[in-house]
């Protein structure tokens, strides 16, 4: 029996993209906002691979945020009139139109909790932004290391008291899902074909047999409740 389910929140739960660039035009004006939030979040995974493979110790996602807002504005050849008033765009990211209504409808059935990279403080923030109903909040900040690391699925069942197999990561990404699997974790697929814009090439279908594929999170629900015969 699968007693709590555990989420990732960007691309999965939330649309970075629209809503970090809806940021960026408020404050860089003449700035292709769409490129630069690109820009900004290609930075993500090269800046958590360097603590990953313990070539630097545990930082936080909103200060690995805040260095990488700094190399992009460089490439992109402008200053931010106040860098970390920008950096707290990723605590206002807009759910997906589904996502608030599934979720609610999970969290009927089992715990749920954000397993995301984001720290503790930027996924509360965000909760309260987008009205995530989340039980806690779970992640990166409890490893101190980051996904697709084993320990970062691992340390989120260890804080809810509970064996791998009863808890379900759902994301939009078959890389995380691969990983969470590895660990011991049931699997949930949610599409997001408009993560990354127009042309997006990656994560548009599931790539294995994950336990439960969805058309969204209230399909989700749905399927939720027929894997746990209710």
């Amino acid at each position: 029996m699968i007693k709590a389910l555990i989420f990732d929140v960007f691309g999965t739960c939330v649309d970075w993209r629209s809503s970090v660039a809806r940021e960026v035009a408020a404050v860089l004006p003449g700035v292709d906002a769409l490129a630069f939030a690109t820009a900004w979040r290609a930075e993500y995974d090269p800046a958590m691979a360097r603590i990953r493979d313990g070539a630097r110790g545990y930082v936080p996602l909103d200060d690995l945020h805040l260095e990488n807002l700094d190399t992009v504005a460089r490439a992109f050849g402008v200053r931010v009139p106040d860098r970390w008033a920008l950096n707290a765009a990723w605590e206002r990211l807009d759910p997906w139109p589904d996502v608030l209504e599934g979720l609610v409808a999970l969290q009927a059935q089992a715990i749920i909790a954000p397993c995301s990279n984001g720290s503790i403080a930027l996924m509360t923030r965000l909760a309260r932004y987008a009205g995530l109903p989340w039980d806690c909040i779970l992640g990166a900040d409890l490893a101190r290391d980051y996904k697709p690391r084993p320990e970062v699925y691992l340390a989120s069942c260890a804080a809810l008291r509970l064996a791998p197999a009863e808890v379900m990561m759902v994301a939009a990404h078959n890389d995380d899902l691969a990983a969470a699997r590895a660990a011991g974790l049931a699997t949930g697929f949610v599409p997001r074909p408009e993560e990354h814009g127009p042309g997006q090439e990656r994560d548009l279908r599931a790539e294995s047999d994950w336990d439960i594929v969805a058309a969204d999170f209230r399909d989700l629900a749905r399927r939720f409740a027929a894997l746990c015969g209710g």
